[in-house]
């Protein structure tokens, strides 16, 4: 199979000593997923990952993806393969393409129960203690992301605020809210609750003058949609030895917190995680309201699932809204 040209041109490679194969399976987008192989002028191979996808959507998609992968590889190297570029395919109309490192998976099987370098625990730590850059045409870090970014199909509404709790309330829950409206229809309880959620429940939990000790929160680069199935043990290149790793990440400059949401909803990390991450990245003051807002994050999950594919997904969210507006709203009309 031949290599588009586009691609050719982007990474600089000679159409006579690269090839092109399929690299299995396909994500949420039904994108394309394939492998490149090439021999460089010096005589050494090299291997690259590249997603393809048709239409608007995949091109948003991979712009988003390019910038979150480099934001997470500019904070912590080891973390997460690095993009080389996106773009629209010269030789396949109405097509598009990301072109990233090959991030070589490894057998769970044989993957010793302690991979080599850092844990992922460490790397998430050192990710999440590392300050989000200042925006283009802004005087200090925002929430937001200079792209959409998608977590799973749903394209974000990025848009840089100053306050975490306005971008939570407005960007992440009320959004998805409206996501949720257009796949499943009106549903009046739903909306209501994401509402008494937003107004009376965020001020009280996550308000920027609540947050530690009313210094708030600073803006982090988070992966964003960290479930297990996003995360991995394997070989990046300049890596003697199998460490892990994360991929298809949907970033954002948030409170680091939020990133526990999704990990607590599906699992598959452990206890052991938690106690070493949090070694590293103590819990948020007040310390005694920790669980409820990692609940409160899990919340913009479930909704975006809900959007998704409807069905559970709501019974899920309405319940976490449920309890958290039964212990914050009465408070927060007193």
């Amino acid at each position: 199979m031949k290599l588009d040209s586009a691609v050719l041109s982007l990474l600089g490679l000679d159409a006579n000593t690269t090839s092109v194969s399929s690299a299995g399976g396909v994500g949420m987008s039904s994108a394309s997923t394939s492998r490149i192989t090439t021999k460089l002028s010096n005589g050494e191979n090299m291997t690259y990952f590249m997603k393809t996808g048709k239409g608007p959507e995949a091109e948003a998609m991979f712009e988003g993806e390019h910038q979150s992968l480099n934001a997470l590889h500019n904070a912590v190297p080891t973390l997460c393969p690095k993009s080389f570029g996106h773009g629209k395919l010269a030789d396949a109309p109405g097509k598009s393409f990301l072109v990233t490192d090959y991030l070589q998976i490894s057998d769970r099987f044989s993957t010793p129960k302690s991979p080599k370098g850092m844990s992922l625990a460490q790397k998430l730590a050192k990710l999440h203690t590392t300050p989000a850059p200042t925006p283009e045409s802004y005087d200090k870090p925002h929430f937001g992301f200079p792209a959409t970014t998608c977590c799973g199909d749903t394209p974000q509404d990025n848009n840089f605020a100053p306050s975490w709790a306005d971008f939570y309330a407005t960007h992440r829950l009320r959004f998805i809210v409206k996501q949720a409206r257009q796949s499943n229809g009106a549903d009046k309880q739903l909306e209501d609750l994401v509402e008494q959620t937003c107004t009376a429940v965020i001020p009280r939990l996550i308000g920027d003058d609540h947050l530690d000790n009313g210094r708030g929160v600073t803006p982090v680069v988070i992966h964003g949609d960290l479930w297990s199935g996003n995360a991995s043990v394997g070989t990046l290149p300049g890596m003697t030895d199998p460490e892990d790793v994360v991929f298809d990440s949907s970033a954002c400059y948030a409170h680091s917190e939020f990133e526990l949401g999704i990990m607590n909803m599906f699992g598959g990390f452990g206890g052991s995680f938690l106690e070493e991450y949090h070694r590293l990245v103590p819990k948020t003051e007040p310390v005694a309201e920790y669980a409820d807002r990692v609940r409160l994050y899990e919340l913009y999950h479930h909704l975006n699932h809900y959007a998704l594919f409807g069905g559970g997904y709501k019974s899920g969210a309405v319940s976490i809204m449920r309890d958290l507006v039964g212990k914050y709203g009465r408070e927060a009309e007193l």
